[in-house]
């Protein structure tokens, strides 16, 4: 199995995920800080290292720049954070992080998206970023079309897909909610308004999923047959 790195400051986040992936067959070893990070890879030189974005004294996009200008990503990267926005993720996939991951984070989800990093190759060699921002529309929105496998897919919407730019000038809590509604929307279109496969593809528990789904005003008959 796959020895991975796990960064994050708060010490419930790595005892579980220390637990989870040992009992998955994988060889754990745990961060608290950029400083104690940059120590393991070293010593350790993980194949996979899951490192979280908000840390104290460096964060850790910070970080992942740090290790892609030294020539020390030569594994894959996966970041986690659960106040993270559209901005953020965006940035650390250019700079060589392989996908995303959301606290909480859900079980199935950690799995499937260890499995798929430690598949990749060093992200310096496959990751692909291709972002077109010439067709600014008249109503300031950006078509963008990008090739950011598994993050940019799931997390940003298609392959294709359109961010309206007056989300940067909204609170937080507003501008995630629109994203989430949009994000929500296209795997309904998808699955054709299938829980299941919604369910399966967002990495979400039924019962979550109807709860988040109610509270963004989505109604999900809206979608059967689609």
């Amino acid at each position: 199995m796959a020895s991975i790195l796990v960064v994050d400051d708060e010490m419930g986040i790595r005892e579980l995920l220390n637990e989870i992936l040992t009992d998955e067959g994988h060889s754990v070893i745990s961060a608290q800080n950029a400083d104690e990070a940059r120590k393991a890879r070293e010593n350790l030189e993980p194949d996979l290292v899951l490192l979280d974005i908000w840390m104290p004294d460096v964060d850790g996009v910070t970080l992942l720049k740090e290790w892609a200008n030294n020539g020390q990503l030569t594994m894959p990267v996966v970041m986690m954070s659960g106040h993270a926005t559209i901005d953020t993720a965006v940035e650390a996939t250019r700079i060589g992080a392989v996908n995303f991951l959301e606290k909480p984070i859900a079980l199935q989800k950690l799995l499937k998206t260890v499995e798929q990093a430690l598949l990749r190759a060093p992200p310096k060699d496959l990751f692909v970023v291709e972002t077109k921002t010439t067709d600014i529309k008249a109503n300031g929105s950006v078509q963008v079309t990008s090739r950011i496998e598994e993050f940019i897919v799931e997390e940003v919407e298609a392959n294709q897909a359109e961010f309206n730019l007056s989300y940067i000038d909204l609170p937080l809590r507003e501008a995630r909610d629109l994203f989430e509604k949009a994000y929500f929307e296209y795997h309904l279109n998808q699955a054709s308004g299938s829980m299941t496969r919604v369910a399966e593809k967002t990495g979400l528990e039924r019962t979550h999923l109807y709860r988040k789904l109610k509270a963004l005003g989505i109604d999900v008959g809206n979608y059967k047959g689609e």
